[in-house]
């Protein structure tokens, strides 16, 4: 059998399949089943998630998609990745599949995997069809896929009976595939839809052994490819930023699955944009790289880390002052980070600090620093907030409550970032001329312990004088 992907092709070379060569593909093919295989290492941690999901929702039908590729152009795709959610619960990356949990009688949940199974050398769709096993690859069987996640799994291509046929209430994380928002043709309402996002959600806050073990990995390997950036970036003529884009992308294929989010390679004034991934610039001696890249582990935690650095290897009188200021303004922040602090400590530690120190340099005026701080003046320079969470997301449980995040209270098992900046724009007229176009931030992964906490990528150094010989020592 032709797949239609393959038939409606216009300009495909081939226009049919004999009799002859269909018999020919369908037979002398090894049997490759694996009957031998093993729980994955997050089957049990995805187990005892669920079973906590279970527990909020007793009663209701449970349907969280992995989600569809997405076109990049024509009939090209974007790298798939699945939606957050669905890999916290179940440790699978798979396109397509959908986690169901439907309701027992005693209150808890049945949970299944509806996957895409291997594809079938009888029909032809495993050489036929674009997406086939020899086109992209072969995919577990659903046999094999039971043995590695640890819960039952089915045909999704059966999924959208199985759905029509559900009674009951109905939760859906929505946005991720269409197919099975029709199939539940209206029976999931938004405003349960949006409470069972935000529960997920805030389910993430606190990580559990495997997660931050996975955290910690992400973090040693975005150090690594920090210092794989500095050992190309030239004394004596311009690195462009493509290259240094390339060279972290490198380190995180190798170790990982992907970065956790575009790279930020700002350079000069690109630094003063905060989100500055068009990386088409050049890094030249003298000036500052704000350089804000993560790692993406193969289970896709991520880690979220910036350095400033000067590009010649030393910083000019005026840049270290920049960076001290920030520098001192991290350093409070990660001082407050501690259990039973409230979450926005961190951040107005850190920002007091840079508010005193534009107080120092006039920028306020003859304007006292505690009413610019109270009017919030600093924040033309500082722009951002000085944090978030990490995890599987690179602002990590996003949908959750405000009660519950910004205006919660830290615990041991939470991983946030600390990352306070100044920022003068090029054109901005309020700052002396010799600040104009420079940016700095300095960005920390901490994991919230029992005792206060830990810098997950404290191999990376802070401190100028050591950020200055660990460059030196890289370069030779």
């Amino acid at each position: 059998m032709q797949s239609d992907e393959n038939r409606d092709r216009k300009n495909g070379l081939y226009r049919r399949v004999s009799d002859e060569l269909a018999a020919h593909m369908r037979q002398g093919w090894a049997d490759t089943e694996h009957s031998d295989l093993r729980p994955a290492p997050q089957a049990a941690y995805a187990a005892r998630r669920r079973a906590e999901l279970s527990a909020r929702f007793p009663g209701e039908l449970l349907v969280i998609p992995a989600g569809n590729a997405k076109v990049r152009a024509n009939d090209t795709h974007y790298p798939f990745r699945p939606s957050s959610d669905y890999a916290y619960l179940t440790g699978d990356q798979s396109q397509d599949a959908v986690l169901v949990m439907e309701p027992d009688e005693d209150g808890g949940h049945r949970a299944t995997a509806y996957l895409r199974p291997r594809s079938d050398r009888d029909n032809g769709e495993f050489w036929l069809d674009y997406h086939g096993e020899l086109w992209d690859g072969r995919r577990n069987s659903l046999t094999e896929n039971e043995q590695v996640l640890g819960l039952p799994c089915r045909d999704v291509r059966t999924l959208p009976d199985r759905l029509g046929g559900a009674a009951g209430r109905v939760r859906l994380l929505r946005g991720y595939d269409a197919g099975v928002e029709a199939a539940l043709d209206g029976r999931a309402t938004t405003e349960d839809d949006d409470e069972f996002r935000v529960a997920l959600s805030e389910m993430r806050l606190v990580k559990d052994e495997f997660e931050i073990a996975d955290l910690r990995f992400a973090c040693e390997a975005t150090v690594r490819g920090f210092e794989d950036v500095v050992r190309v970036l030239a004394t004596g003529e311009p690195t462009p930023e493509r290259l240094i884009e390339g060279t972290f992308f490198t380190r995180a294929r190798v170790e990982g699955n992907d970065v956790g989010y575009a790279s930020i390679c700002a350079a000069g004034p690109h630094a003063t944009t905060l989100h500055w991934v068009r990386n088409d610039g050049e890094a030249r001696p003298g000036e500052l790289l704000l350089l804000d890249a993560g790692v993406e582990t193969r289970n896709l935690y991520t880690a979220d880390v910036t350095r400033t650095l000067p590009v010649g290897g030393r910083f000019s009188p005026l840049q270290r002052e920049v960076y001290e200021a920030v520098y001192a303004a991290q350093e409070a922040g990660i001082a407050a980070v501690k259990p039973g602090a409230g979450y926005r400590d961190f951040h107005e530690a850190a920002q007091r600090v840079l508010a005193e120190r534009l107080a120092a340099w006039g920028f306020f005026g003859d304007r006292p620093v505690d009413e610019a701080y109270a009017l919030g003046l600093h924040r033309r320079w500082t722009l951002a907030g000085t944090g978030h969470m990490l995890g599987l997301d690179v602002h990590d449980c996003s949908k959750a409550r405000t009660e519950m995040y910004v205006d919660g209270t830290l615990r041991a098992g939470m991983v946030l970032t600390v990352e306070p900046g100044l920022y003068f724009q090029a054109d901005d007229l309020t700052v002396p001329e010799e600040y104009r176009g420079i940016g700095v931030r300095v960005e920390d992964d901490l994991l919230v312990t029992e005792e206060g906490n830990e810098n997950l990528t404290a191999g990376l150094p802070r401190h100028p004088d050591e950020v200055e010989a660990w460059m030196a020592r890289l370069r030779g």
